[in-house]
């Protein structure tokens, strides 16, 4: 087998092309005065009902999408002020309506005068295109002004940019309306209020709520008891952005216990350290010296045996997994943990567990890697991000840490609903279960989370009927099955390579996903067993087989564009016969409060042949991607989501082998590129300085082994190539952990 190689080299950087084209509607589209008309209309209702509730000092306005739309399309002559962006004003984002009519709804909030301006903009708009169009103004009207084919008479009413930006609004734009979010008042909730430019503390105190004693888990998400959520509902609905609910059931998996047996173990040494986020530890099995222990449920409250089986099995797979499961040996040897008991069995409290798994994180900087096997009976939202997901999200960008999260569990009778938070975290690895012939377990959920993003992530053994996973209980060997046990063995390999052979976090994930997904991904199956089944030992993740070139790069988008020209693929005969795939993977900065526009950061990974053309390089890309290059094919939101996974934190391209393999045709001097494009959603440029991972597989067509010709053309064009040997890495490992005795 061959090794896995790590290309250390110089990243090129481009800040991308001034200015941007010139906006218009669509070809062959129009825009009629009497469409115009309606959103006066509607923008009038919404002033009179403004100017009535005066709790909040400007209005919460929610502008309905034709669909869904590129933020290019969004709108840039309504809802503003001078020379501000609409964007600025979002305090939110949702998607309403079914396939194949699904709308963007983006809620603004903005002062009474800039509706007031915006009408007044709309009126000259209407006037105009009723005075020079007949009341219809196309494509060919717009290009005609843009490039000066046709005299714009109007800037002395309305600047021309202004008039293009407010038709073109107006074609994307179906509706102006304000929206009330449901919100029962049966039980305690967590509710998170749209972001104004009066304090949640202000809000409450005039409506009655007593917000000092109020739980609070940011400046606008609350804890709220049932009365409270009334009287919220009551006096501002629309306040109202998201509602969950907080004491939550916790299906937590049963295990059927076997005889009490004896098991030897060696004392710890110096292994990778695993956080675990679960429910107590038992301190009486017979791994126990391999655990720290700390109880952060406080020490006045009881527990008893069942409070402690939960978190110790699932410690008991960390530590020593393979020991009890000799079958799933996975060649990763035994891990140190650091236990965190939070919850009771049961139920939990979303509240509490949140400001103990940030306090242990923090507290723990040391710790890179963390299990989470809790989750929720109830499904996700489609619009919006958990609390628990967000606040993991926010603590792995935060830290620099990675959490691998269980998929939760759904009833093995029953159509498989969608998972449970926190595993609609993005950042988070989350890992459903497979039974041993890699089938979706009985029990599994799907995905996806916010309509668009493949949760969960791969898939592990996790246990079944007729397959129960061997644990440590507190009283003994016990039987079970669910996520909480795949989601261990997933930690196992990412502690592995990210403590042991020192990777990063964002090229370890890239490099679980990439050997789930093979070459033989199944996105049909996706929602259930995500980019596909991990396997099960290392070095099938680190090694290769001969006819295989498997690297690793990383790096940081410090501009709108990072790219290298110089991969130097082998040639053959005058062909490059090379199957490729590439898997991004990075970890963007989140905000909930964006609703389903929750990634703030876009990379867009280019990767394949460098093509040189009039004196200029590009690259063609394996799956012909042309997103952002010159003359490249322009894509509607929707199509770019579908095709390049846009806005998605992993990026997985891949070709398809061929029963009849047709090696490459040579461009220039035989290199390939990688260009990764950055984008944002926001004016912070959350992506500036954001690390990236990328993991690349060459499969040669002829079956031969071509890694030192590759090694030998990768250090003449100046990169450093490093052999990740397994051995080597651990001797690295254990020599850097050594006490020094002084």
């Amino acid at each position: 087998m061959n090794s896995i190689l790590q290309l250390k080299g110089q990243f090129e950087h481009n800040s991308g092309k001034s200015g941007g084209s010139k906006r218009n509607i669509p070809v062959d589209k129009f825009v009629e005065s009497d469409h115009i008309l309606d959103l006066i209309n509607d923008l009038h209702s919404l002033q009179t009902y403004w100017s009535e509730h005066t709790l909040i000092k400007g209005a919460l306005i929610s502008v309905y999408y034709t669909s869904v739309v590129a933020k290019s399309n969004r709108i840039q002559g309504l809802l503003c002020r001078g020379s501000s962006d609409p964007n600025d004003f979002i305090r939110g984002a949702k998607f309403a309506g079914e396939t194949p009519h699904i709308q963007h709804v983006f809620t603004y909030y903005v002062g009474l005068d800039i509706i007031s301006k915006s009408i007044a903009r709309l009126i000259t708009v209407k006037e105009i295109v009723d005075s020079d169009y007949n009341g219809k103004i196309t494509h060919k009207d717009i290009d005609d002004i843009n490039n000066h084919h046709k005299q714009y008479k109007h800037s002395a009413r309305l600047a021309k940019t202004n008039f293009i930006n407010v038709v073109v609004d107006t074609f994307y734009v179906q509706k102006f309306s304000v929206d009330f979010a449901e919100a029962d008042e049966n039980e305690e909730a967590i509710i998170t209020l749209y972001r104004t430019d009066v304090k949640t503390e202000d809000l409450f105190r005039a409506i009655g709520i007593d917000y000092l004693n109020a739980k609070q888990i940011d400046e606008n998400t609350v804890l709220l008891r049932p009365d409270e959520i009334a009287r919220l509902k009551e006096n501002a609905p629309y306040l109202i952005a998201m509602k969950v609910r907080d004491l939550r059931e916790m299906p937590l998996e049963e295990s059927t216990a076997g005889a009490t047996s004896i098991v030897q173990i060696p004392a710890p040494r110096q292994e990778p350290v695993i956080g675990v986020i679960d429910t107590p530890f038992c301190k009486d099995v017979y791994f126990k010296d391999w655990v720290s222990y700390e109880n952060m449920l406080g020490d006045g409250i009881e527990l008893d045996v069942r409070d402690y089986t939960h978190g110790t099995e699932v410690s008991s797979i960390i530590v020593d997994g393979p020991t009890i499961n000799p079958m799933l040996d996975d060649g990763c040897g035994r891990f140190r943990v650091k236990h965190f008991g939070v919850a009771k069995s049961g139920r939990f409290s979303s509240y509490s567990i949140l400001k103990s798994i940030r306090r242990a994180v923090s507290q723990n900087r040391d710790i890179k890697v963390w299990n989470l096997s809790l989750g929720s009976i109830l499904p996700i939202k489609p619009n919006y991000i958990s609390p628990e997901a967000a606040e993991l999200d926010k603590i792995q960008s935060e830290f620099d840490v990675v959490f691998v999260i269980a998929g939760t569990n759904g009833n093995s009778n029953q159509k498989p609903i969608p998972i449970g938070a926190p595993a609609d975290s993005l950042n988070s690895l989350i890992v459903n279960s497979v039974t041993l012939e890699g089938s979706p377990a009985s029990y599994h959920r799907v995905g996806p989370v916010l309509s668009f993003f493949h949760k969960p992530d791969v898939s592990y053994y996790g246990g079944d009927n007729d397959q129960p996973m061997h644990v440590c209980t507190p009283t003994g060997e016990g039987f079970v099955k669910g996520t909480s046990f795949s989601a261990p063995w997933i930690a196992r390999k990412m502690a592995y390579l990210i403590c042991t052979l020192g990777f990063s976090r964002e090229v370890a994930k890239a490099l679980i996903i990439d050997a789930a997904a093979g070459w033989n991904r199944q996105d049909g199956a996706s929602c259930s067993i995500g980019y596909g089944v991990v396997p099960q030992r290392i070095e099938n993740i680190i090694k290769t087989s001969d006819d295989e070139i498997r690297f690793v790069m990383t790096g940081t988008t410090d501009a709108y564009e990072t790219y290298t020209y110089k991969i130097p693929v082998p040639i053959y005969k005058g062909k490059q016969p090379f199957y490729a795939r590439a898997t991004l993977c990075y970890f963007p900065k989140c905000m909930r409060d964006q609703g389903v526009d929750y990634t703030s950061t876009e990379m867009d990974i280019h990767f394949g042949r460098v093509v040189e053309k009039k004196g200029k390089a590009s690259i063609s890309s394996i799956n012909s991607n042309s997103q952002g290059d010159e003359g490249g094919k322009h894509l509607y939101e929707p199509e770019a989501r579908q095709l390049y996974r846009k806005w998605d934190n992993v990026k997985l391209i891949s070709e398809e082998l061929k029963d009849r393999a047709v090696p490459r045709k040579v461009y220039g001097a035989g290199t390939w590129g990688l260009s990764i494009k950055t984008k944002e959603r926001l004016k912070e440029k959350n992506g500036r300085g954001l690390s990236f991972g990328v993991v690349v597989t060459l499969k040669e067509m002829y079956g031969e082994n071509r890694i030192d010709d590759f090694i030998k053309l990768c250090m003449m064009r100046g990169w450093i190539v490093n052999r990740i040997d397994i051995e080597n890495q651990i001797d690295i490992y254990n020599k850097a952990e050594e006490e020094i005795e002084l």
